[in-house]
């Protein structure tokens, strides 16, 4: 597929009135083509391997083969860029479709088929154009990797809470569930992640990696200490910010996103951080399409803080970090698998943490 070509579809939904409905959609754009559809795993699989498309959109629950065995058999057969389009109710089957290797998902508004099925075009339509920048070699090699476990925690820091934010789009639910994943026990920091997502679904993605991680995660509220071992999401339909409050780092919601292009706001997340925790700051902006996360970044170094970008080595879309690097706003560039032990490193005892240049390409 080149950036001339149309990017060729295939949509795979048990519903006759979904399948016409995302047929419908995509098709609205002059950059797609609907190539097929198929209404079961079996008929997909078969389809998949002769028609050969750029993107699979995706229904996990089908007859005759789910969604989950169907996207372990592509992924190993033929990888393609697969977009699970979900009820709101399937939380946990879209994380673990993730898991197998699907880059993206979209919710649907209802469970069951309905005309408000339409109102997910422009979102769907966005991320089907993203699909041009996606390398899925990337997503194969993250099924089969993760980061080394970290052999040493970092060391105690007296007097002040170091703060980790982390900024992500898509492929990043995986991402940071290997980053989290690689500390052996909880470090002495806090994180807070701003993750492209969409209400309905963070407080399940905080629940999932409180369970495979040793920190304790969950879904922000507003107002919660900022405490080492701890992990805030923030929540789908919000921005998580960070303020002083009683003499203590909280955290802090705002619910108005109605003129917002990202939410949550990874530049909102860095940009509130970079006044509060200044030079006590590390920022990381991980795989995503768009710039988001570039301006925040640009605060945090400003305010002595440092920021690591994911390389495109890894990055399953390298948007928001080339975005990061082209400012000059990274300290280090580095590849997933590199990145817990630069968080470590960051913790060390005496470093402080905007004042080491350098960078690593």
């Amino acid at each position: 597929m080149t950036r001339h070509e149309p990017i060729r579809i295939l949509v795979i939904d048990d519903s006759a009135f979904s399948r016409q409905t995302i047929t419908r959609m995509l098709e609205s754009s002059p950059l797609v083509e609907v190539v097929g559809v198929a209404r079961d795993g079996e008929d997909a699989l078969r389809k998949t391997l002769e028609l050969e498309p750029d993107l699979i959109t995706l229904d996990l629950q089908m007859p005759r083969m789910d969604g989950f065995t169907f996207l372990r058999i592509v992924m190993a057969r033929r990888p393609t860029p697969i977009i699970v389009i979900s009820s709101r109710r399937g939380e946990d089957d879209v994380f673990r479709a993730l898991d197998l290797g699907a880059v993206d998902f979209i919710a649907k508004p209802t469970a069951h088929p309905a005309p408000e099925l339409q109102t997910i075009e422009e979102g769907l339509i966005r991320k089907v154009h993203a699909i041009r920048d996606l390398r899925i070699d990337r997503v194969a090699d993250r099924i089969q990797k993760s980061p080394p476990i970290l052999t040493a925690p970092g060391a105690e820091v007296s007097g002040i809470t170091p703060v980790v934010v982390i900024g992500s789009s898509t492929g990043g639910p995986p991402a940071l569930t290997q980053i989290l994943g690689a500390f052996p026990e909880p470090p002495p920091c806090a994180f807070l992640v701003a993750q492209h997502m969409p209400p309905g679904f963070t407080r399940g993605f905080a629940e999932r990696l409180d369970r495979l991680t040793p920190l304790r995660v969950r879904e922000a509220e507003g107002g919660e200490r900022i405490e080492a071992g701890t992990v805030l999401i923030a929540p789908g339909g919000g921005h998580l910010e960070l303020e002083i409050r009683d003499s203590r780092l909280r955290s802090r919601l705002d619910r108005d996103v109605d003129s917002a292009r990202n939410v949550p706001s990874v530049d909102r997340l860095f940009s509130s951080a970079a006044k509060v925790a200044g030079e006590d700051l590390l920022a990381i902006v991980l795989t995503g399409m768009g710039d988001d996360g570039r301006k925040g970044a640009c605060q945090v170094k400003a305010a002595g803080g440092r920021v690591i970008a994911e390389s495109e080595e890894t990055a399953l879309i390298y948007g928001m970090p080339r975005q990061v690097v082209a400012a000059g706003a990274a300290d280090e560039i580095l590849p997933l698998p590199e990145i817990p032990a630069a968080i470590q490193r960051a913790l060390a005892p005496g470093v402080r943490r905007g004042s080491r240049r350098g960078r690593r390409e």
